[in-house]
Formats: C-alpha cells, structure tokens, sequence
C-alpha cells in the first residue's frame, strides 16, 4: 500500500506528455526512436505506468504543419491519431490514465462522447479528455467547416461542445440494464441514453449508444492560458495544463485559477493545476548543466533557429547567417502566412514589439540569432542531479506553484526512463509521491470525486405501478 505522506506535505501528481517530434525533441539523437511505431508509444506509457505515475497525455495535429510553402520538417513523420493510440494502449497497461487532446472545433458532441466512452469502458476508467478549441482557416480546410468559426466564438463553441457532451454521458445512469440469465430476459429502463441538447452551436436529439463508464465522465483537462481559456478550466475543468513552470510564474497562475473556483461552487481541491515541464539529469549539477547546454543546442539548430525567427517576422530570412544579428527589416504586418499550422505563431499577438525587445536583448548582450532564439525559446524546467531535480518538485508543489508537472522527455521513447529510476524513488522517500495506485481509475489517480448522473430516472410505462421493475425484453 502507498505510504501516506507526511502531515501537512502535499501529494505530488505526476504525468507524461508523449512529445512525439516537437521543438522540445531531439530527433537526431542516435538514441532517438520512432515516433509512429507502437513500440514507443507502449515503452513510453508502461515506463510511467512503472514509476506509478497518474497518466500519459498525447497531443492532436489536425494538419502537417508548413513553412515556406513545403512541410515543416518536425512533422514528416506524421501525426497518428489520438483515440487509436490510446485504445491500444489501453491493451497493454493496467493502471496509467490515459489523456487524449481532442478539438472541439472540428468534431461533433455525439461522435467525441462515444469514442471517449468506449475509450472509458475499454481502460476500465482511465480516460481523460484534454479539450481544445482551434480557429485558424488552415486546419480548417481538412474539415467542412473550414475556417468558417470566428476567433471569438472558439471557447463558447467548446464550453457548448462540453456541455452537450456531458449531457450524452449523463443520459445513462449506469444501472438500466440487468439481465436474468435464467429466463434470458434483459430488464431493460425504457429511458436508457435518451438525450436532448439545444443550444446555439449544437441541436441535437436521441438515444446515446453507450453505457454509463467505470468514472461517469472522462476527466477533462483544459491547456488554454488566455483570460477565456483560465474561465472555462475554473468553472467545467478537472485540471488545467499550464506552461509556467517557475515558483513566481506559477504561484501567480495557481492563485488565480484558483480562486476563480468558488464562483462555480467549486473547492480548490476540484481542480489540479500541472505545468509542462522539461527536464534534464546529470550525475551531478554540473554535469546535468553542461548536458542541457548540448541538449539545447541540438534542439535549435541553425536552420531552425531561421525557421522559428520566420513565424515572427513573417518572411522568408532564408538567407540570413543563423550565428550572424537579427534581420534589420522589420516584421511583415498582418496574418502570417510564412508559417502555418504552428502554435508559436499565434504566441506573439504583435510582432514588431517583440521584435524591438529581442534587438535589444541580443544588442545588450551580443547574441547571435541562434543564441537568442535559444535563450527565447523553451528551457529545461528541471537540470540537476536526481536529489536536485527532486528537492524543486517538491518545493514547488508544497509552495503552491502548482499540484504536480507533465514531464516532457526531449528523447522518444527512453526519455522518462532515468526519471523513473532516479527522481521518482527519492519523491516516495519524502512521503510526497505514492509507491503504489490506491485506486484503479484516473479520477482515483487525481483524487476526484465521480460525479454522479444528472439524467432524471425514465417513467415507469403506462399502467405499471411505480417502482414496479421495466418489462422484461427476451433476447435470442
């Protein structure tokens, strides 16, 4: 049984992001896997599962993303889907949850809540639901909607697109059907899945196919950072991803997330703030300093030190010297178009002032576009030796700057390995962190309540006494 942690400490969450090729992986690496074959993707989820962490978490790309016109190069090898990796997996890990982002923009209530339902049964109660919204018209174009969805409608579609779904897996209260294998009749209640939802975005009307699962709904996990993004994890999230991973960064963003909470009639205990958060280990600080150096520099290569330089400028910098000073042309003004499909394009909202600011970082200090673009971009949140690297989780988590981390590997699929074998031992030696799974579901995991069915119990049929048992349906 799990050691139960010390009085007054918090319990650590702990989770995995599967980062497939990414700007935090290196690719290059001789010790570098797959990142399609299902191979990695078991190592990955049954090296978590080993070291008890609470779930794995994939991604979703809607679309390749481009550059220039040609494929980015990050994403040449694909981008599987989320929902047939997670269901396989399900076959071959007993106790890790299972987190999948799936868009909101682009799909159906009725389709999403099924394949999560499934997912749900299939696990025995370890799926979890990142919801995400997605405005731009490139992706978009994949879908018959195209584009069409303006910015300003992405959460009220998702926050309509929840509820509708909740509605579907709420339409059964999990006890309808009960079979009498003597007489092979099924006791069926008449009201089983029956579900309406009107709304602005979604009509819809019907019986729900599949039953009530081991946690009533999947957990669902919200990654929006924007004012609307904090408003819609405080009042319908179960966990929010957050990308501030320093003690100032993310006590100011756990406060406020948090205190947010009581004007949905929800306790800071409903909802579980987890940054991403990049690591890298050594033998000894020094050492894991000098790794994470060569770890970064293999992450921001020359030509994708110009290639990330585009998303801001919005022009073609192909003949610039990556170890040369920044471009002494401005932006270009309006919609990008240089790079499409990329997240960070949508990060810097002006980029003529965050062009000023970085001529006048790499001015100030000498840094070349490379080095600047490596100093801007994302850090290892972790470098040290094991004890290190476990001494700022915890201080972290017990100073309220978040309730636990989604560690984000730069290698794929042995990435998690020495994290596993080296930091996760000394958390359970503080009493922080489980040495074993008090539960079986993922709100077990996570320490959330199942919620409880909000259908109202079908009428009995006409001229049969109340609380008289359904008609028995006999099946062949």
């Amino acid at each position: 049984m799990t050691s139960p942690s010390r009085a007054g400490r918090k319990r650590i969450h702990l989770a995995a992001h599967f980062p497939g090729v990414n700007n935090t992986t290196v690719w290059s690496d001789p010790a570098a896997g797959s990142h399609i074959e299902f191979g990695s993707f078991a190592h990955f989820a049954r090296t978590a599962e080993r070291a008890k962490f609470d779930f794995i978490f994939l991604a979703e790309g809607l679309r390749l993303r481009e550059q220039g016109g040609e494929i980015y190069d990050l994403d040449v090898v694909g981008r599987p889907d989320t929902f047939t990796v997670l269901a396989a997996l399900a076959a071959v890990t007993e106790r890790i949850g299972l987190t999948g982002t799936i868009n909101s923009t682009f799909n159906e209530p009725y389709e999403v809540a099924r394949q999560f339902a499934s997912l749900d049964h299939l696990s025995a109660g370890r799926a979890a639901w990142n919801v995400v919204t997605s405005w731009d018209a490139f992706t978009g174009e994949n879908f018959r909607r195209g584009g069409f969805l303006p910015r300003e409608d992405r959460y009220s579609r998702a926050r309509e697109f929840l509820a509708a779904a909740h509605t579907l897996f709420d339409s059964w209260s999990g006890d309808e059907i009960l079979a009498d294998r003597e007489s092979g009749a099924f006791l069926r209640d008449p009201g089983a899945g029956a579900f309406a939802h009107r709304g602005r975005h979604f009509d819809i009307a019907g019986h729900f196919d599949v039953p009530r699962g081991p946690q009533g709904r999947p957990v669902i996990f919200q990654a929006g950072d924007s004012e609307e993004g904090r408003e819609f994890a405080a009042s319908d999230a179960d966990a929010i991803f957050s990308r501030h991973s320093t003690l100032a960064a993310g006590r100011e963003f756990y406060a406020d997330v948090k205190d947010r909470l009581a004007r949905y009639g929800r306790t800071p205990e409903q909802l579980l703030i987890l940054p991403a958060a990049t690591f890298v280990l050594g033998d000894t600080d020094a050492d894991a300093r000098e790794l994470a150096h060569e770890v970064r520099l293999a992450q921001v290569s020359g030509q994708t030190a110009i290639k990330y330089l585009e998303h801001v400028w919005n022009r073609d910098l192909s003949g610039y010297d990556p170890d040369g000073p920044l471009p002494d042309v401005d932006p270009e003004p309006g919609e990008n178009t240089i790079a499409l499909g990329r997240a960070s394009v949508r990060m810097h909202r002006d980029p003529l002032a965050v062009a000023k600011e970085w001529r006048e970082r790499a001015a100030a200090r000498g840094l070349s576009i490379r080095e600047l673009v490596i100093e801007t971009t994302g850090r290892q949140s972790f470098v040290g030796s094991a004890a290190t690297v476990a001494a700022e989780i915890d201080s972290l988590v017990q100073r309220d700057a978040a309730d636990g981390f989604i560690l984000v590997p730069h290698l794929t699929p042995t990435g998690l390995d020495a994290f596993a074998d080296t930091v996760v031992p000394l958390l359970q030696e503080r009493g922080v962190f489980r040495t074993e799974y008090e539960g079986a579901t993922l709100r077990d995991h996570l320490g959330l309540a199942t919620p409880a069915p909000a259908r109202t119990p079908a009428r009995p049929a006409p001229g049969r006494p109340t609380g008289a048992a359904p008609a028995p349906v006999t099946v062949s």
